[in-house]
């Protein structure tokens, strides 16, 4: 396995690392350690483990290209990889209320629809690789997310008096606004691998 791939790999081996320093421990909502995970500093280690995340994701591309490193393992599992990312804590923060449920829906609806159209692709001897527009969506997913992580300590800062995470209006509609145009950037992006495969799914119909 090339270090392009490693580092794919390594991207998926730091989510539940990430998820275990954003949500509390299930039935111990009260040990101390749960009050350490729902504070700023057990916030900021999840932040730094998400974007040691995402830089894997942004170096694995650039070492795959410039050291030709391209390989059919990085084009199926690199894009497996953002996705296992993106919906996992994108899920963390709808179990902590910070987002509706219907937008994990829908991103993971989007994300099985080009799971299946690659899986067609594989069937007729075809890899699909990531079109620029998906690459463009995962870069909003991963803002956004970055946004809603930073945010409930940006908002402690500004107003000590708030709870770390029992802030409401003003302070969420930035967020808001990420979260709803990450989610129509996803929504037209799956949109995309469909047209631009229109006529693979429609041979695969046919056999």
């Amino acid at each position: 396995m090339n270090i392009a791939n490693k580092l794919t790999v390594s991207r998926m081996i730091l989510i539940p690392f990430i998820l275990f320093f954003m949500l509390p421990l299930p039935y111990c909502e009260t040990c101390a350690f749960s009050g350490f995970i729902v504070s700023a500093p057990g916030r900021v280690i999840a932040i730094v483990l998400f974007i040691l995340a995402a830089m894997t994701d942004l170096f694995d591309g650039m070492l795959a290209r410039k050291q030709g490193l391209v390989s059919n393992f990085g084009k199926l599992v690199d894009p497996i990889a953002d996705k296992l990312l993106v919906l996992s804590v994108f899920t963390a923060f709808a179990q902590l209320g910070r987002i509706s449920t219907y937008v994990i829906v829908l991103i993971a609806a989007r994300e099985f629809i080009v799971t299946g159209i690659r899986l067609v692709g594989v069937e007729h001897g075809l890899v699909i690789a990531a079109s620029w527009f998906g690459k463009i969506k995962t870069v909003f997913q991963i803002i956004t997310l970055s946004t809603l992580m930073f945010e409930p300590i940006i908002v402690q800062w500004i107003d000590p008096g708030l709870p770390f995470l029992g802030y409401g209006q003003p302070w969420t509609i930035p967020g808001d606004i990420l979260v709803a145009v990450t989610l129509l950037i996803t929504v037209f992006s799956g949109l995309d691998y469909w047209l631009k495969n229109k006529v693979l799914l429609a041979s695969a119909l046919d056999v």
